[in-house]
């Protein structure tokens, strides 16, 4: 038993430091010269060059981008659990002719790769007057097929006798959903929440087809500005890339009992 413990906590630990090595090596990186960055073999040993960290600033503006990315992520956040929310209770809870059919179909979008869409919604949002704007990189961002499942399968395990207690006190569907149905999902909700701001926070090809404003980009846009063509500082950019991913990493830690805890639950769940 001690032998089969003492292995697992093993591979635990291999496994952790994989996923922790890249991470050390773009903060190694960050503290390089470009000469030692692009070196044959490469160095681990840095060279202290923490005047990396400032020169991002310099290059990009960070700060507004900064702004950006956390308003764009706030609303998509709220908006998605709102949203699918509403959605999913409909589908788990209310009894309506081809309920069955029209979720299949609502489900057939998670096959459908995304790329698909980015031309009909950029002629929409064109057409609104939203590019380089903040509409454009929140209102696509509220609608998720797959909040909506993990919604429903949350609502799904929960007893159906709360709806028809409420309804025999006169609640009516609104009513229940968000006085019954919302404090009970409050952990499947989160997790969405917590995915919903990786995903945003992550999210490049969007914000890049929709903005050429560097002031009203966000951060993961902003930063492939940083690339050139012929000759990219790497050192800078993994200073900004790690700059970029502080505040998202440190979301999951302070969040991750929540989020492990929606995740189990919606997987026990109908």
């Amino acid at each position: 038993m001690t032998r089969k413990f003492g292995l697992t906590h093993l591979l635990l630990t291999i496994g952790a430091l994989a996923m922790v090595a890249p991470f050390i090596w773009q903060f190694l990186t960050s503290l390089k010269t470009l000469e030692h960055a692009t070196s044959v073999p490469p160095t681990l040993v840095p060279d202290g060059q923490w005047s990396n960290y400032t020169k991002v600033f310099d290059l990009v503006p960070f700060g507004s981008q900064f702004l950006n990315t956390v308003v764009m992520v706030a609303a998509r956040a709220l908006g998605q659990v709102l949203m699918c929310s509403l959605a999913a209770y409909a589908f788990a809870r209310l009894r309506f002719p081809g309920r069955t059919v029209l979720f299949g179909l609502f489900l057939s979008v998670l096959m459908v790769p995304p790329q698909l869409f980015i031309i009909p919604q950029y002629e929409i949002i064109a057409d609104l007057g939203w590019l380089n704007s903040l509409p454009a990189l929140i209102v696509p961002g509220l609608f998720s097929a797959f909040g909506t499942f993990l919604l429903r399968q949350f609502f799904l395990g929960l007893p159906a006798e709360l709806d028809e207690a409420a309804r025999l006190d006169g609640a009516n569907p609104l009513r229940i959903w968000w006085s019954v149905m919302v404090p009970l999902a409050r952990p499947g909700m989160i997790a969405l929440g917590i995915l919903t701001t990786i995903w945003s926070w992550n999210d490049f090809f969007w914000p890049l087809v929709v903005n050429n404003d560097p002031e009203k980009m966000t951060l993961s846009a902003g930063l492939a500005s940083m690339q050139g063509q012929f000759l990219t500082d790497y050192p800078l950019l993994m200073a900004g890339s790690l700059l970029a991913s502080l505040p998202v990493i440190a979301v999951f830690v302070v969040m991750q009992r929540q989020f492990v805890e929606g995740i189990a639950l919606t997987g026990t769940k109908g």
